[in-house]
């Protein structure tokens, strides 16, 4: 593919490799780079909390996992025939209430132990328009069909998101001090903000996120959003709703975040684990024909040999 922008990436250490763990919070982009790392096989825990647009929800989530917060029945509410905690995403909602607080707390223990092993940890931010529950005077994590009415909506300062973001270095590194930290901003824009109010919640997360590497210079920032915006600046790279990129577009940031964070060992390992995915999703019109059986023998022997330089790895 010939562009004829490309943003130059400085290489990063320390890279990733088959015996890293990587941790992926935030928006649905984190969700979109956390499924390359779960079709490689790379040791990966993604959004516990389901996908959480704004910092402050991110900070939030850090915060009761790393300092062993945990939920009880008043922090649920009951809407829809389910019942729902404005901390976390509508993916973990249940009609069940003992079933959505043991599987809160349950990501939160997940979470902190993660956090204690994980050598890297990617924050995704997806915008900084956020809604205050009038009632409880609390930003939301989602609002989960409640009426509009209820909440206030409000653009979060860069300072703010200086702070927010401060915190969840501090969550992060107070239990694991070596853990390598990276930020990103969401390339999907949240049209129904509208594209003005899309463009100033982008700008305070990009001031707000160079802010901070400048207090930390440890931290790094991974551009997905540039990429999308600068390098494929082309409707053809995205879906029919011309708002989120498509998979040509995903698989483009994923080989340009690859150049910069996957090791060359990791890499050789990749293409083995997508020769066998590859195999498994073929589908043969004699299945139990001599050469399919064969195929599917060779198969084995490949996982087999995988596994025994890498025992964690399932198919």
């Amino acid at each position: 593919m010939k562009l004829q922008t490309k943003i130059p990436l400085s290489p990063q250490e320390p890279k990733i490799d088959y015996n890293s763990e990587v941790l992926m919070l935030g928006s649905c982009f984190a969700e979109n780079i956390g499924e390359a790392f779960e079709y490689y096989k790379f040791k990966n825990l993604i959004n516990p909390f389901g996908i959480l647009f704004h910092p402050k929800a991110i900070e939030t989530f850090l915060w009761m996992a790393s300092q062993d917060e945990y939920y009880v029945d008043t922090d649920l509410f009951f809407h829809n025939e389910r019942w729902h905690c404005f901390d976390a995403h509508s993916s973990l909602s249940s009609p069940n209430k003992e079933k959505l607080l043991s599987d809160l707390n349950t990501a939160l223990i997940l979470t902190k132990e993660k956090l204690q092993s994980v050598t890297h940890v990617f924050i995704t931010l997806g915008t900084a328009w956020v809604y205050r529950l009038k009632s409880l005077d609390m930003i939301v994590a989602n609002c989960h069909k409640i009426p509009q009415k209820e909440f206030e909506k409000l653009l979060l300062l860069s300072d703010e998101i200086v702070q927010c973001l401060q915190n969840c270095i501090h969550f992060l590194k107070s239990l694991n001090p070596s853990v390598k930290i990276v930020f990103t901003v969401s390339p999907v824009r949240h049209s129904k903000d509208g594209f003005v109010e899309n463009n100033r919640s982008k700008s305070h997360l990009i001031a707000a996120i160079h802010q901070t590497i400048h207090n930390n210079p440890e931290v790094c920032y991974f551009p997905s959003y540039e990429i999308m915006m600068d390098e494929l600046r082309d409707y053809r790279f995205y879906s029919s709703d011309m708002i989120h990129p498509n998979k040509t577009a995903m698989q483009y940031i994923w080989e340009r975040f690859s150049e910069v964070w996957i090791s060359d060992k990791a890499k050789k390992t990749m293409k083995s684990v997508e020769e066998i995915q590859k195999g498994l999703a073929h589908r043969s019109f004699n299945p139990q024909g001599e050469q399919h059986l064969s195929f599917l023998k060779n198969l084995e022997d490949k996982k087999n040999k995988l596994k025994q330089e890498y025992p964690f790895i399932e198919f």
